[in-house]
């Protein structure tokens, strides 16, 4: 008896061991960034024109989807429409906009938010002309260029731990 009790407490130090060495991966080990083109805009300004109704709407929408995220950082270029399509997303969450600058190069960028974001969702709001080269540097993978007119692209890249980065792209 006493010697099967021993092997037993022997057992149970070793898978004590073995556990202590091997950390079960979690949801948090993963990090999601969600990357837009910002919402339809107005004429008002040919420079920094603000949302138009559509827009808003759009945004409003994106936040919708994004409810149930962990949203941890919320980022947009310091156009009004970019802030205005990040900011009821980032109001959501409890987060504030960060800004970027819209003309750092895409792979400086996505270093930059892959080093500061290990896990959570991580929402990004760009212009036609960089969300491609910021989604195709986060996967290094090839992104089409979005069209002037196109404004429902949501591109996901999950990354967790050292796998390759999945894109998952859909509409909204």
């Amino acid at each position: 008896m006493r010697s099967t009790l021993r092997a037993l407490l022997a057992a149970c130090a070793l898978a004590l061991c073995a556990c202590s060495t091997t950390t079960p991966r979690t949801a948090d080990d993963a990090v999601a960034f969600v990357v837009v083109r910002h919402a339809e805009k107005t004429t008002d300004d040919a420079r920094d024109p603000s949302l138009s109704d559509a827009g808003q709407a759009r945004a409003a929408t994106l936040a919708t989807l994004l409810q149930r995220r962990d949203m941890v950082a919320a980022y947009a270029t310091a156009f009004r429409r970019t802030q205005a399509t990040a900011s009821p997303t980032a109001l959501a969450h409890g987060v504030v906009v960060t800004a970027y600058d819209a003309a750092e190069p895409a792979v400086a960028f996505a270093a930059r938010l892959r080093r500061e974001h290990a896990s959570g969702t991580v929402l990004v709001v760009g212009h036609s002309n960089t969300v491609p080269g910021i989604v195709s540097a986060l996967c290094a993978c090839e992104i089409a260029p979005i069209d002037e007119s196109d404004y429902g692209n949501l591109y996901e890249v999950r990354i967790s731990g050292n796998a390759a980065p999945v894109l998952v792209r859909q509409r909204y």
